[in-house]
């Protein structure tokens, strides 16, 4: 939606927003970092990079530059910033300096039969020593351009080709040159530099133009000027040997320091390659999905990777080829969540129909379960620690092992149907599952497998279930206006009904069993008793989870309330407190016995999602609805088709359509500390701890063994430990503990964070093993203890394997070091002894 956000990065504060008026494909800083470029359809733009302090009007506009035809699709900057390169769908390349500088014409280059995809500048640096160590006098080193090199870039086009470009500037034209700036007069001189300082050049108003000329031969002027005069041409033309019709490139990046390339293709292969000479370094395959979008860090080691299809974030090592990071999320977005009984690991099922397990208090997806479902999970839930079942629309539901990692079990109905709903009962053993049609609930034994019993009675889709947290009853909710209860161990027994008016949609029972609250689509939570079925209490919710016009609303956000509702609730640990979210960009939780509304969370502020404003620019409505604002744009494929109102998904046909920003489930962690919901952009963890630190391994390039050893000589201990744990190598992690002084350990081990305690016990436990410093390291697990024993009693299940290590290791040193002092027990007697008597024989004598 064009939206720019100016962030900063270290304390995540946003600075400022900006709204470009076309689709930005490209924007990139320049390297001293005074500006920043941004493709504007067919033009490229020009800003001066704003302060960090606020301002009312911080995105001043540079310039704009223009002669491409279609539109841009790559930018690159000099290494001085001074000259500006830039690539688009008529597969050509324009050069630009960044300010005016006299006689300069801007170069087109042409020679591609495809967009391109990325436009790269070699380093200054090594061009100009490479053209001092081959070019003596008016030599060349075989390239079809004659002249002195002054300039390289390469340009890479979707069908596979990799074009050198060079800039030659003829040694008679530089002998001109340097005549008519020896006979320039001081008015034409001080005329030169006042173009230059107008244009916003920096040097000229320090460096006159004279001294330029005269400085030129020894390359001190920049870029823009050694340029001036001068002829582009095509030296080399490479490819990556690509079948054009099958696999076309879809990304580079460029690093200029090392003279490496990257690039992705739509196959999911990645190619690494040495410029110029486009030697291939390294190829592989990573994914079967497209590469949306490669980067390369600044040292060349690490290349990451972004698979937009398959949700995937990538970090590799090509050096050792080994993962740093790898990272995949659900590719049609999360639709349930389940936590486990001990409230560390997040169960999650997607619209692919695929499970996944995430670690609450890292993050990360640390397992992708083996894809058993042909649709979408509808329902997922824990029935012990090792085991979690999910429902699917494929008319199934199936057992996962958590220990093997494998669908073990599948129930499945003895009718065709799409099952809704699930739950599993506190002992593990039945399961029931709600459809859509027929209307129905099935009931399965977990262990055998069998269906033992099928449920009838609703007139309408079983939209929700849920069990009893005491006895054997089961609570299922339907979109015909009812709650009904059965109990599942009498086979002759009617259920109890509780009438709503309207549909149904949310069911739940509060944690000693005594309530049950359900959901309808008016808004509305009602609250009964399980033991008479009276109603306790109301809340009306629609008020508070009103918020946010989706761009098909015909009235406000105020006025269209109606189609608010909760789709999912769930209480907290204590049962006082209910956790409510629904098809809105709300969260909210009430206080049940006072019926208020304690705090409202907004999941997601992204302007790219429907439904996240609640004003709209009015100058896009209209009397029929919403009007395209991007009819402007050259692309044909930024034509936005509104769905019909009351829809929930657009026209199959459209090309593009917007995301809609719900609530599709709720739930609360086990603890009571924390709670999870599900929405189109992915899994939030809100938490009241507030030592929860997403610490995703610092990938910075300062961590390094390097900058561990740095860090200890200068006395840093802390900061060594934490950054050798970091890195999580063992011998590197062995060296700082013992290079710690004793009276420094208590300092030290106050610096280590909650994040990285069951890493630290665990290396402790493995040094101390075969380690004869027993009394220091004993001393490094009685500081541990002291600073962070309460904490992690409170977190036992976190820290048991460790500490289990740890208490064993201990244990077992404390056995060898009471057998080696029982022996030395009786050996000083001994000797004591002796001694005695030889002083006793000397007395008699």
């Amino acid at each position: 939606n064009h939206y720019a956000m100016l962030v900063n990065y270290h304390r995540g504060v946003i600075l400022h927003r900006f709204k470009f008026k076309r689709p930005v494909r490209d924007m990139k800083f320049s390297p001293d970092g005074s500006k920043f470029a941004v493709s504007f359809g067919k033009f490229v733009q020009v800003w001066l990079t704003p302060g960090i302090r606020r301002e009312f009007a911080p995105m001043v506009l540079h310039r704009k530059y223009t002669g491409l035809v279609g539109d841009v699709t790559t930018l690159d900057w000099s290494s001085d910033s001074s000259v500006l390169l830039a690539g688009g769908k008529d597969c050509q390349a324009r050069v630009w300096t960044v300010d005016t500088v006299k006689d300069y014409e801007p170069w087109t280059l042409i020679g591609h039969k495809k967009p391109l995809i990325g436009v790269h500048f070699e380093d200054r640096e090594k061009t100009l020593a490479e053209r001092d160590q081959f070019f003596v006098g008016s030599g060349n080193t075989g390239s079809s351009l004659a002249g002195k090199l002054v300039g390289r870039c390469y340009t890479v086009s979707q069908d596979g080709v990799i074009c050198t470009r060079e800039c030659r500037k003829e040694e008679e034209e530089e002998e001109e040159d340097s005549d008519l700036n020896d006979k320039m007069t001081g008015l034409e001189s001080l005329g030169n530099d006042a173009v230059d300082f107008f244009s916003g050049g920096g040097d000229a108003a320090i460096t006159s133009s004279s001294t330029k000329a005269k400085s030129g031969a020894g390359g001190s002027t920049d870029q823009a000027h050694d340029i001036v005069k001068a002829k582009w041409g095509t030296t080399s033309r490479h490819y990556f040997n690509t079948n054009s019709s099958v696999q076309t490139v879809v990304s580079t990046s460029y690093s200029p320091k090392h003279s490496l390339l990257v690039v992705g293709f739509s196959t999911g292969l990645f190619g690494l390659y040495e410029l110029p000479s486009v030697s291939n370094i390294h190829t592989l395959s990573l994914s079967h999905s497209t590469i949306g979008t490669v980067s390369i860090n600044p040292s060349a080691d690490w290349l990451a990777f972004g698979c937009p299809k398959t949700q995937q974030l990538l970090i590799w090592e090509w050096r050792s080829e080994t993962y740093i990071l790898k990272q995949s999320g659900h590719a049609y977005g999360m639709k349930c969540l389940a936590y486990s009984p001990d409230g560390i690991v997040v169960a999650t099922g997607g619209e692919d129909g695929t499970v996944k397990l995430w670690n609450s208090q890292s993050g990360f997806c640390y397992v992708t379960l083996p894809k058993t479902h042909t649709a979408a999970v509808t329902s997922i839930k824990f029935a012990n620690p090792t085991v979690v079942l999910s429902a699917s629309l494929d008319g199934t539901v199936r057992a996962h092992d958590l220990h093997r990692y494998r669908n073990f079990k599948t129930y499945t109905s003895d009718v065709p149907c799409q099952f809704l709903s699930m739950a599993v009962d506190k002992s593990g053993e039945v399961v029931c599952a709600g459809s859509a049609e027929p209307f129905r609930v099935c009931v399965w034994s977990v262990q055998t497998g069998k269906l033992t019993d099928v449920l009838t009675g609703h007139e309408g889709p079983v939209s929700s279930l849920d069990f009893h947290p005491v006895r054997g009853s089961l609570a299922s909710a339907s979109w015909d206006g009812t709650v009904k209860v059965w109990d599942l161990y009498k086979s002759d027994s009617t259920p109890e009904t509780f009438e709503s008016g309207s549909d149904v949609v949310c069911v739940a029972f509060r944690p000693d069993g005594n309530q049950i609250c359900s959901g309808t689509i008016r808004g509305l939570l009602r609250f009964w008793n399980t033991e008479d079925g009276s109603l306790i209490c109301e809340i009306d919710g629609q008020k508070d989870i009103k918020g946010g016009r989706k761009i098909n609303d015909r009235m406000t956000a105020d006025n269209n309330a109606s189609s608010r509702y909760f789709t999912s609730i769930a209480y907290s640990a204590d049962g006082t407190c209910l956790l409510a979210g629904g098809n809105s960009k709300y969260v909210c939780i009430y206080e049940i016995s006072q019926q208020i509304l304690l705090k409202k969370f907004q999941i997601s502020f992204n302007r790219s999602l429907d439904g996240v404003l609640d004003e709209l620019n009015s100058k896009n409505d209209g009397d029929r609805g919403p009007i395209d604002d991007e009819h402007d744009s050259a692309d044909e494929n930024n034509n936005y088709t509104p769905h019909l109102p009351g829809a929930k998904r657009a026209d199959d046909g459209a090309r593009k359509s917007k995301v809609e920003v719900l609530t599709m489930q709720v739930a609360f962690s086990p603890t009571g500390r924390e709670w999870s919901t599900v929405s189109g952009e992915g899994l939030h963890v809100y938490s009241l701890d507030d030592d929860m630190i997403f610490d995703p391994m610092a990938l910075t390039e300062a961590v390094t063994p390097g900058a561990v050893q740095s860090n200890i000589r200068k006395g840093k201990y802390g900061m060594a430990l934490l950054m050798s744990l970091h890195l999580n190598e063992f011998a590197l992690v062995k060296s700082v503990i013992e290079d710690t002084p004793y009276e420094s350990i208590a300092a030290v081990v106050r610096s280590v964070g909650q994040e990285h305690l069951s890493h630290l016990i665990q290396f402790l436990s493995k040094c101390m093993e075969d380690s004869p410093h027993v009394e220091y390291y004993l001393q490094w697990c009685l500081e541990l203890l002291q600073t962070h024993g309460l904490f992690m009693e409170k977190n036992r299940g976190k820290y048991l394997r460790s500490f289990r290590a740890l208490f064993r290791v201990v244990q077992s040193r404390h056995v060898d070091l009471k057998a080696i002092c029982d022996d030395n027990k009786y050996s000083l007697e001994f000797l004591e002894n002796q001694a005695n008597l030889l002083l006793g024989g000397q007395d008699d004598k």
